[in-house]
């Protein structure tokens, strides 16, 4: 599989230097082949398509899609260190929700997501001169439509009121509302899903497949009621039930399989992002942020015996780690804690579960995220593949909507307690896996209201029921640092009525605006076509 990745990353390569040169009509051509007489071969059509994927690394980059999805959330908190970390501000005001219209975070999405599906544009321009000989070419056009529709997934969840640009111009877009952009999403990955592989092998890992165009369309059809005001969990359910029953994934029988340097035989993911310390030198990207550098402290360089030493920011937030049962394995796997040990058994530092303030941090406060496994000796970029997708989701997708339409409930605790059983089953009591439908309709076990500097709850803030709280837990469980906090707390409501830690909701969350994040004023500027999102400064 290593080979696999590193052939992937010839091609992303390969392509980028030679997207000028496709478009340079007037270059003088230094060999006997000219373009007008140039047949491409599979190889260079590959290339070509890997430059719709290889922005996708940025998922977990500095100021990346997990910064933005996490960092409003109530699992990942980044405060001001000994070391530094105050940054201008930037993360209190992602944790406080006090964003503006020249926020670095979400600004970075909206950049990285455009040129994505600029690439995509380019390609499908290409394919309409004749690019792609006429056995590839309808293959070909339905993948990079389908990963334009992911980039504009993206978009939909993060900003919302977005352009829909499905041609390579110069042109000034205009603006389309967030339910046509979702309508745009589901309608693309309809009609393509015909063309796109259904095949799970060697040849179509880190591609968008079939099951990965499913798994998309499901996502977005769970939270269709917040993209669309229009709940839509039959339609989620169908597409869960048709990667289910196709018998191609399954869970992992151990959690940190998932999550290891060699990840790339995972039976569990439906789409991965690979990286590689080596083939993507020189990139701030990888979990290199999202596992060691951004969040283990410089005394950690001694526990992994590292050759870069980690800056130590970010780290977890006491209420959540709390919430953990404390047989739960997960808590174990996702999160380093307690004494940190180098190789050879001496105690480094240590890990407690506190964090006195997003003001003033000690260097080693907090637990640190520990799912991405960090090989000992390991660089300032690791080998483990990013799951986009994985099976998981689809089980706990499947489960929420049945319990949303009251339908088969049982079959909803069956499903939960099939992902807890892993989690469980190396522990002490394993029985403690098996939950019921009371269970997953009950409250959540985080404790939220602010907390002081002892860690105690000083101000309750909201404390109304969460819906299906236990649900709620899980998704919150099984998937911590993987960059989707913020789009599981809006769905079930906490991201704009809770508190924790230190933050309280704003006049922005109790209205509703903070789902979206401000189009930043740079691009606003640029596009005199663009209105701001409600609740932000600007046109």
């Amino acid at each position: 599989m290593k080979r696999l990745k590193y052939s992937v990353y010839a091609l992303c390569a390969s392509a980028m230097l030679s997207m000028s040169s496709c478009f340079n009509l007037d270059e003088t051509p230094y060999s006997e082949i000219v373009e007008e007489e140039y047949v491409p071969t599979e190889a260079d059509e590959v290339a070509l398509l890997a430059t719709t994927y290889s922005k996708l690394r940025y998922v977990m980059d500095w100021y990346g899609l997990f910064d933005l999805q996490e960092e409003p959330g109530d699992v990942i908190v980044t405060p001001t260190r000994p070391n530094g970390w105050d940054d201008g501000g930037t993360y209190k005001q992602m944790h406080k929700h006090t964003w503006d219209n020249q926020q670095g975070q979400p600004q970075s999405t909206w950049s990285v997501c455009f040129e994505g599906i600029a690439n995509a544009n380019k390609i499908l321009k290409r394919a309409d001169e004749g690019f792609f000989s006429e056995n590839s070419k309808p293959k070909i056009v339905a993948e990079v439509r389908a990963i334009r529709a992911l980039w504009y997934s993206i978009l939909c969840d993060t900003h919302g009121n977005v352009p829909i640009q499905t041609t390579f111009s110069e042109d000034v877009p205009n603006q389309s509302t967030r339910k046509e952009v979702f309508d745009f999403i589901i309608k693309e990955l309809t009609e393509v899903m015909p063309e796109l592989s259904s095949a799970v092998d060697k040849t179509t890992y880190g591609r968008l497949t079939q099951w990965g165009a499913k798994c998309l369309m499901a996502r977005m059809y769970l939270n269709a009621e917040v993209y669309t005001g229009t709940p839509m969990w039959n339609e989620c359910l169908q597409q869960c039930d048709e990667i289910i029953n196709s018998n191609l994934f399954k869970l992992e029988s151990k959690y940190t399989d998932i999550f290891k340097t060699d990840n790339a035989a995972c039976v569990e993911t439906i789409f991965a992002i690979p990286y590689d310390e080596v083939y993507n030198s020189g990139d701030n990207n990888g979990p290199v942020f999202g596992a060691h550098m951004k969040f283990l402290s410089s005394n950690s360089r001694k526990v992994f015996n590292m050759q870069s030493t980690p800056w130590g920011g970010s780290a977890a937030n006491p209420q959540f780690i709390n919430s953990y049962d404390k047989n739960d394995m997960r808590l174990k796997y996702s999160w380093l804690q307690g004494d940190q040990y180098s190789p050879d058994g001496v105690l480094i530092t240590t890990f407690p579960n506190k964090l006195p303030s997003i003001y003033n941090t000690g260097t080693d406060d907090g637990y640190r995220i520990g799912k991405y496994e960090i090989k000992i000796g390991a660089k300032s970029l690791l080998s483990n593949d990013f799951p986009y997708f994985r099976y998981a989701e689809v089980l706990l997708m499947k489960a929420e909507c049945l319990l949303r339409l009251g339908q088969n409930e049982a079959e909803a605790a069956n499903l939960v307690s099939q992902i807890r059983e892993r989690a469980f089953s190396e522990s002490a009591h394993p029985e403690k896996a098996t939950v019921d439908v009371a269970w997953l309709k009950g409250d959540t076990h985080i404790q939220y209201g602010t907390l002081d500097e002892n860690g105690n709850i000083d101000a309750v803030g909201n404390t109304d029921p969460v819906e299906f709280g236990g649900l709620y837990d899980e998704w919150g469980w099984e998937f911590a640092a993987e960059g989707r906090r913020r789009i599981d707390m809006i769905r079930f409501g906490t991201f704009q009525k809770k508190s924790w830690f230190n933050h309280v909701p704003t006049e922005n969350d109790l209205k509703g605006n903070s789902i979206l994040f401000p189009i930043h004023l740079e691009d606003l500027n640029k596009n005199p076509n663009l209105q701001q999102n409600p609740g932000y400064a600007g046109r």
